[in-house]
């Protein structure tokens, strides 16, 4: 069964960094995008980054400059370095794939997500 785990959520205090990890562990063919969305109390789940597997970034505008994606297409897992936090980043962060099984199409996968909480 494949999942994906992710990893590196806690407390800071604004303006700190932490960086979070996911990887996707199971049989599969390949990766195609991988990302990061988070979900606020209250509030709808909203994309923060994503990347495809060629390398090619995109990013919400209230992280640009702040937060960077990567990713290891050999471990099959991506990163969020997340730096200058601010209360408003308070979020569950939860990590995205598009898995390829070899059948032609993509199959969405989610992370159990990860709480950041930022402290003012």
């Amino acid at each position: 069964q494949v999942q994906l785990v992710e990893s590196g959520g806690g407390l800071v205090q604004a303006g700190g960094s932490l960086t979070l990890s996911c990887a996707v562990s199971g049989s599969i063919f390949s990766v195609n995008d991988m990302g990061w969305y988070r979900q606020a109390p209250g509030k709808l789940r909203e994309l923060v980054a994503t990347i495809t597997s060629g390398g090619t970034t995109n990013y919400a505008d209230s992280v640009k400059g702040r937060f960077t994606v990567s990713r290891d297409n050999a471990k099959n897992t991506v990163y969020l370095q997340m730096n200058s936090l601010k209360p408003e980043d308070t979020a569950v962060y939860f990590c995205y794939a598009d898995l390829d099984y070899g059948l032609g199409y993509g199959v969405d996968a989610w992370g159990q997500g990860t709480l950041v909480t930022v402290s003012s």
